[in-house]
């Protein structure tokens, strides 16, 4: 991931607008910020979007303003990021993983009716790597059981299933902005979204010390602090506008992939959904030897990724949490390795991943059919 490539380029559009900014020492909040939240809400197409510190705080702060408490279960993939997990516990929640589709590494409707119990009051639908589950399903799945649907779209900048933004589905959605994201800050950052405006304030007002709304000395209940820094809104603004240019680059990228690499033996590429608009944040493939494989390409000159490397309910602060086996999620983990994807990635560069990858898929077979 280079990050830097996409900081060059949006750098001198905001050059000016962060030394006015540091100048006027503007900080917290401000004009920047509500800028943000109205551009970002507005790309969702969602009325309401509360900036915070970073995605973990996002999904805290979404499952504490929805009431989530001691002991209150909540269910999550096991296929994601530990955030996803750790949120639930932060709010006082016991999460309750749940299997995956072995083609995307989703979760879907049957896993998760899978996991809920009578205790259960909520779900969170993560939108892995870049692409939502079939959240017109999921989230009929939730309602008809009477529980809250959050969607944790910090990969996902830009998603849609049928036609619809992720973000538009749950009572709210969480997205991260940390650096490496498809839309990401100088440092981190985060935001909840959602079409129920008494709860946008609710989250605002947990973010904020659990002030009332227009009263710095009335504190309604015992929130933190979670703010979007003034600096990564001017950040995000500027990154915003270019969103749709970098993501059709990912596309550009995977599409070679696609067309080179799915037929190869031995590498085996995620699903994607016809009715999803996959953003890719990253290309996951999943190969057997997986670390072995890593360090062959990097031998070749080829750096690759592992997004990750043991499913959340076998991490050892989760196995508490953890009551069954859950067979895709473990074999998925064991074997997902994330190529090189992001939006200033040339098109020479992708044909050299593309023909080392072919080689040594090429010298396993060739090694296996000759022990064979």
């Amino acid at each position: 991931m280079d990050v830097g490539a996409m900081a060059d380029e949006v750098w001198p559009s905001i050059e000016d607008s962060v030394r006015a900014a540091v100048s006027g020492a503007h900080f917290t909040g401000g004009a920047a910020v509500e800028t943000f939240e109205q551009e970002w809400a507005s790309y969702c197409e969602i009325p309401y979007a509360v900036g915070v510190a970073n995605g973990t705080d996002a999904l805290h702060l979404a499952l504490r303003a929805l009431g989530v408490g001691h002991g209150d279960e909540v269910v999550v993939p096991a296929s994601t990021f530990v955030a996803t997990a750790e949120a639930v516990v932060l709010a006082g929640g016991v999460p309750r993983f749940a299997d995956v589709d072995p083609e995307t590494l989703l979760m879907t409707v049957d896993t998760m009716a899978a996991a809920v119990t009578t205790r259960t009051v909520g779900v969170i639908a993560v939108h892995l790597y870049g692409q939502t589950p079939d959240m017109d399903a999921m989230e009929s799945a939730v309602r008809n059981r009477g529980l809250f649907l959050v969607e944790d779209a910090a990969q996902a900048h830009g998603a849609r299933w049928n036609g619809r933004p992720a973000g538009a589905f749950g009572d709210a959605a969480c997205f991260s902005f940390y650096p490496g994201k498809n839309l990401g800050a100088f440092g981190d950052a985060g935001a909840v979204v959602t079409t129920d405006g008494d709860l946008a304030e609710r989250i605002r007002s947990l973010a904020n010390h659990g002030r009332a709304a227009g009263n710095h000395h009335s504190h309604l209940m015992v929130g933190t602090t979670s703010r979007l820094d003034s600096l990564q809104a001017l950040v995000l603004s500027a990154k915003l506008a270019r969103l749709p240019a970098w993501t059709e680059a990912r596309q550009k990228v995977v599409a070679q992939y696609r067309a080179d690499l799915t037929d190869v033996a031995g590498i085996r590429l995620l699903k994607e959904h016809p009715l999803a608009h996959h953003v890719y944040h990253l290309f996951v493939v999943r190969v057997p030897d997986r670390e072995r494989f890593g360090a062959d390409l990097l031998r070749h000159g080829v750096q690759s990724g592992v997004h990750y490397a043991r499913a959340v309910h076998q991490q050892p602060a989760f196995v508490p949490f953890a009551d069954a086996p859950l067979a895709e999620a473990e074999k998925g983990a064991a074997e997902v390795l994330s190529l090189p994807l992001y939006p200033h990635l040339g098109m020479e560069q992708v044909g050299r991943v593309i023909e080392v990858v072919q080689l040594l898929l090429d010298e396993r077979g060739a090694n296996d059919r000759a022990v064979g």
